[in-house]
């Protein structure tokens, strides 16, 4: 007997089985297929949590594979952390299905182990569980959520006792620790009411918003003057069905912003995301009921957040009327720009900026003009937070970060990224260029004509299966073991492997240094004329992504070598593929 089949077995043999997860099965009783897929392999916890399909299965989203998760994260907290029966863990979730049910299955199980846990009353966006850590001095926290992934998914994400994603390191921990559960369907835990009665279940209300709104206030580059008197500036927001709602509209409203329209379809929470195609800020598509409202409304600024609020998108309107949707390389580059330009330097030790090495070169010539260093970190915004942490330490002065992906931390106060903080940012900085009787766009210009014409892009295959598994990794080694010399006419100046952690630069003498980086399986090629190219396949889905980044004098100069090296690189990786 195969091993779905035995795990399919397990749980329908299992006589205390949840009935709803019960009767999904009967449902799909005779679908081999997808059964095989529900049980033929546990629901994988990666680098920072675990993201699937919601159903029955070891393979898919529910309360016995949530309950096996925190086991092990129990297990993993005894064993590293202190006085964890005082201090707990903190649960937030948003607005996907089962999100609430989840969050208590994670009380119930750390209650069983005497551990308490403080659930947010009401759906709450990923960043303010990242303050609520360490707001509350929790040993850990938990988010319910699957970011802007679609209505069919949900997830599991866990955060260390400093408010920042859990580091490589400490997954591998806490994986281990789960791993030793041998039966999810049996895992230990308390019913709520025995949770209440013990104390071991905190319900919390309005305080951390509070207090994170009061944090929001200081972030402003703002006068006590200008902050406190109305602003000339029209806003549209939508919070695309998810969690963001109360906090951006008080945090704009402390802000004293008071012409700020609503995408009234879009602010209500909606597991479906019934009126975009995806719920993320990053896909246009999103933005157009916001544009209909902003055009309408004639707004300076249309902003726009994924579902857990940790990403922002913004348009503004371009000198025809119509609305650009910024990149988040754009909008990055912008945002370090005005709160450089807006900080005393006499009050900024040893300071520095984050972003990964997938984000654009622009923010380093920014930071660079402004006596800023530039710390490069993997993709992933846990990096950026792992390094703020150390910057605690160090006496180094975290004053922005940022990734392509549009991801931004403002303040250190949250240590992901935190859309909301990047809202107030955002329109603050909409509202400052307007009064200089210009747009964003064309601050974004000064910003090119300054440093030069940075444009990014980003490609990706998709393979799927064990077959297209084994296909990314030949285009991964080929990139290794015959490593171009020249792309798009472009000779490459240096090699950087992640994997083994080297830098190879390709002149006479092939010197090589150490790379002071986490060993990923990424390869950069870092090319002559201020261009560079990096792949990487994808952590969450069957595909390896190609990002690309140019500077040119023009914007013509720049789009042209950016579609040459796109269409080099797409013919490199069908050549190993084909040959494969």
């Amino acid at each position: 007997m195969v091993t779905w089949e035995k795990a399919y077995k397990k749980w329908t043999s299992y006589e205390n089985l949840n009935p709803l997860l019960k009767k999904d099965l009967e449902n799909i009783k005779g679908n081999q297929e997808t059964l095989e897929d529900a049980f033929y392999k546990e629901l994988t916890f990666g680098t920072g949590g675990m993201r699937g399909v919601l159903g029955p299965g070891t393979n898919r989203m529910n309360i016995y594979t949530i309950r096996k998760a925190v086991n092990g994260l129990a297990n993993y907290l005894k064993a590293n952390c202190v006085n964890i029966y005082d201090r707990g863990v903190v649960v937030s979730y948003d607005s996907r299905y089962m999100s609430q049910e989840f969050a208590l299955e994670t009380a119930k199980v750390l209650g069983a182990y005497g551990i308490k846990t403080h659930v947010f009353d009401s759906l709450h966006p990923t960043p303010l569980l990242s303050f609520a850590v360490r707001y509350l001095g929790t040993v850990a926290g938990i988010m319910i959520t699957a970011s802007h992934n679609p209505p069919e998914y949900n997830g599991f994400k866990v955060y260390n006792e400093d408010g920042g994603q859990i580091t490589p390191g400490e997954a591998n921990e806490i994986i281990a620790s789960i791993q030793q559960t041998k039966n999810e369907l049996t895992v230990p835990y308390m019913e709520k009411a025995a949770l209440e009665e013990k104390e071991l279940l905190n319900w919390v209300g309005s305080e951390i918003d509070n207090a994170y709104l009061e944090q929001l206030k200081q972030i402003s580059r703002l006068d006590v003057e200008e902050l406190n008197a109305e602003k000339d500036l029209q806003i549209v927001f939508t919070p695309l069905h998810g969690t963001s709602y109360d906090l951006v509209l008080k945090g704009l409203e402390q802000l004293n912003f008071p012409n700020v329209g609503v995408v009234k379809e879009q602010a209500v929470p909606d597991p479906e995301f019934s009126t975009v195609k995806s719920p993320n800020p990053e896909e246009h598509q999103a933005f157009t009921m916001a544009i209909k409202q902003g055009k309408e409304k004639d707004a300076d600024i249309l902003i726009g957040t994924d579902p857990d609020a940790d990403r922002l998108g913004v348009a503004v309107q371009d000198k025809s009327g119509e609305y650009t949707v910024l990149t988040g390389n754009q909008l990055g580059s912008l945002l370090l720009d005005y709160i450089l330009s807006h900080s005393d330097k006499a009050l900024l030790t040893n300071p520095r900026m984050l972003k990964t090495i997938v984000t654009t070169e622009l923010g380093r010539a920014i930071a660079g003009h402004y006596g800023v260093e530039t710390i490069d970190t993997l993709t992933g915004f846990k990096y950026i937070g792992e390094k703020i942490h150390q910057f605690d330490a160090s006496g180094e002065t975290f004053v922005f970060g940022f990734e392509e992906s549009y991801g931004y931390l403002i303040s250190s106060f949250a240590r992901d990224k935190d859309a909301v903080q990047a809202a107030m940012m955002a329109c603050e900085m909409a509202y400052y260029w307007k009064k200089q009787g210009k747009t964003l766009l064309d601050a974004l210009e000064d910003l090119y004509e300054k440093h030069g014409y940075y444009l990014e892009g980003m490609s990706s295959l998709t393979l799927k299966g064990k077959e297209g598994s084994e296909k990314i990794a030949e285009i991964m080694e080929d990139s290794r073991k015959n490593p171009l010399s020249y792309i798009a006419g472009i000779k490459v100046e240096a090699i950087e492997d992640y994997l083994s952690g080297q830098r190879t630069f390709l002149t006479n003498d092939r010197k090589i240094e150490a790379i002071d980086l986490p060993k990923e399986n990424v390869v950069k090629l870092k090319l002559e004329k201020d261009s560079w190219v990096c792949l990487r396949p994808s952590g969450t889905e069957p595909k390896i992504k190609c990002y690309y980044g140019v500077c040119g004098q023009t914007k013509d100069e720049s789009t042209a070598r950016l579609a040459d090296l796109k269409e080099k690189m797409s013919e490199v990786m069908n050549q190993v593929v084909k040959l494969g």
